[in-house]
């Protein structure tokens, strides 16, 4: 009788552990299931919203090719407008932000419960980052057409000749008078020197 009451425990503990497992399983099923949800919910707004923007992408000139308008999967999916923002759903499952990444951390652009505000304000920014490029190209172009007149001008005028004569004649003349200077601090120092002799030969220097 010992021998039955102790299989009889085992199979109770067996019977146990199963269930725990069991119950684990449908548990981390149960979380699955929920972040699936989360993320389908997540990745439906996102493509509302970007159906919401699809006239406004569709405006964007065919050679601007950093802007992405895509829908990234994953465990948070996001709505990328270029590589540095993006829009994503906040905690709430309801509230769209819109991020963008600068040197100085990530910062939000616009956050509503709401799709228009959201949507007003990336057509907004797309139109900056356009305009932006727009005015970056056409001063290229400006500074291009001012380098071609400098070239243009300086080609025109005769190159200067003159400059490296008067130079030439400038720096003989300082040498000329270095020279007579020297000569007649040379000729009073020998007077002042031979005076006594001078005089002695009898020259009279008064008129």
């Amino acid at each position: 009788m010992k021998d039955a009451g102790e299989n009889i425990t085992q199979i109770d503990q067996s019977r146990k552990l199963s269930d725990a497992i069991r119950d684990v399983k449908n548990a981390f099923a149960d979380r699955d299931d929920v972040v699936v949800d989360m993320r389908e919910a997540h990745r439906m707004r996102l493509d509302l919203l970007a159906a919401e923007l699809a006239p406004v992408f569709a405006d964007v000139p065919a050679d601007m090719d950093n802007f992405d308008f895509a829908v990234s999967s994953g465990l948070q999916p996001r709505l990328w407008i270029d590589a540095v923002s993006h829009i994503a759903m906040g905690r709430d499952r309801r509230t769209y932000r819109f991020l963008r990444d600068t040197r100085i951390g990530r910062v939000v652009l616009a956050e509503s419960t709401d799709m228009k505000p959201i949507a007003d304000q990336v057509t907004r920014y797309v139109a900056e980052r356009v305009v932006e490029r727009q005015r970056m190209l056409e001063g290229g172009v400006e500074q291009a057409i001012a380098g071609l007149k400098r070239a243009a001008v300086a080609e025109a005028e005769p190159p200067l000749q003159a400059a490296p004569r008067s130079k030439g004649w400038s720096a003989f003349l300082s040498g000329l008078g270095l020279i007579a200077a020297g000569a007649l601090v040379g000729l009073v120092v020998s007077v002042v020197l031979f005076w006594d002799r001078i005089v002695a030969m009898g020259v009279n220097f008064k008129p």
